[in-house]
């Protein structure tokens, strides 16, 4: 066989495979692109919508002294602010259709509040032709509530605050887990520690258990659409939960969105954690008459005069740092 003849099979057998696999190649490159995209715009929606969870009309539905993790979380307002975020980033914010497609794809919003939460997810409903209509809804607050085997129940919130029932009493109190522990017969109160445990795993086991019956009903009415794809809940580490418990937060899960031969599957958790800026005091030593000013944590004996909210603004009024380090003088 010439060598010509050789070129020719090469030809043939192996510029198609050639061809396949650069095919291949930029398939799976569009969708590790794609997947990114929506990832992102995930992370970025949730974040930014648990972001105003803490914000609210009134005063005494934001955090106070008795709590800095009280807050009555605003889940209409988070809830809209999510899915202007995730459609503006995915640039369909001005396609409705698409809209509607990629809600079918998230099967569950959840908001963490204070002392209970909430899921946003499929609901049946009939229609004035008394058809079955299938759309998102908010459920009720669920409460975080443990029970013991004497009978007694606890409803937890996201700090020491709790509502118990004593059933030794037969009557329900209210107040930290620290001053209940010694006026109820309630066990898991005098324990701090194992309280603390309690608590974390109930919060977190029946936000979890919740999900995964929202999911497997999405499941059901995605066969009765001719979906196949089956909508699982997807295991969140443990350290991610007990971190996203802390504060009110959003959890957002999207699967099921076809990415050539694979599927998007991901979720993402936001805490509407309020940081707040330390109070920075200034005023005069009454030693030496220098005017200072120092940070909230750290107070030595000067004659307040004035507060800030940063160290610059303080300075320019003429006052200078005084670190904890050093003294004062009576």
């Amino acid at each position: 066989m010439k060598i010509t003849d050789f070129s020719i099979v090469f030809v043939i057998i192996f510029v198609p495979v050639f061809l396949l696999s650069g095919f291949q190649i930029k398939d799976q490159q569009t969708a590790q692109f794609l997947e990114m995209k929506y990832v992102t715009a995930l992370r970025t929606a949730v974040q930014d919508g648990a972001s105003v969870l803490n914000m609210n009309e009134k005063q005494e539905w934001e955090a106070g002294y008795g709590s800095s993790k009280y807050f009555r979380a605003d889940k209409e307002l988070a809830l809209g602010i999510f899915y202007r975020s995730l459609y503006a980033d995915l640039g369909i914010e001005d396609d409705v259709q698409a809209q509607q497609l990629l809600d079918y794809y998230i099967p569950a919003i959840a908001v963490i509040d204070y002392d209970g939460y909430y899921v946003y997810s499929d609901g049946e409903f009939t229609g004035k032709d008394h058809e079955t209509l299938i759309k998102h809804v908010w459920s009720p607050k669920k409460p975080y509530a443990y029970s013991d085997e004497y009978g007694n129940l606890i409803r937890f919130t996201l700090d020491n605050v709790v509502d118990v029932y004593d059933h030794e009493a037969d009557s329900w109190v209210h107040g930290l887990q620290r001053e209940l522990k010694s006026t109820t017969g309630v066990p898991l109160l005098v324990q701090s520690e194992l309280f603390e445990q309690v608590k974390q795993t109930t919060i977190v086991q029946t936000i979890e258990n919740d999900l995964a019956n929202v999911i497997n009903r999405h499941n059901e009415n995605a066969v009765k659409n001719g979906v196949s794809y089956d909508f699982t809940l997807p295991l969140i580490p443990r350290e991610e939960w007990n971190n996203s418990i802390h504060d009110i937060g959003l959890i957002a899960f999207v699967q099921g969105i076809p990415v050539g031969k694979d599927y998007i599957n991901n979720y993402a958790l936001g805490g509407g954690r309020i940081v707040k800026k330390p109070d920075i005091f200034a005023g005069t030593d009454p030693i030496t008459g220098i005017r200072y000013f120092e940070r909230g944590d750290c107070r030595s004996g000067l004659r307040i005069e004035e507060t800030f909210t940063s160290a610059k603004d303080a300075a320019a009024e003429g006052y200078y740092e005084r670190g904890c380090h050093q003294d004062v003088f009576p």
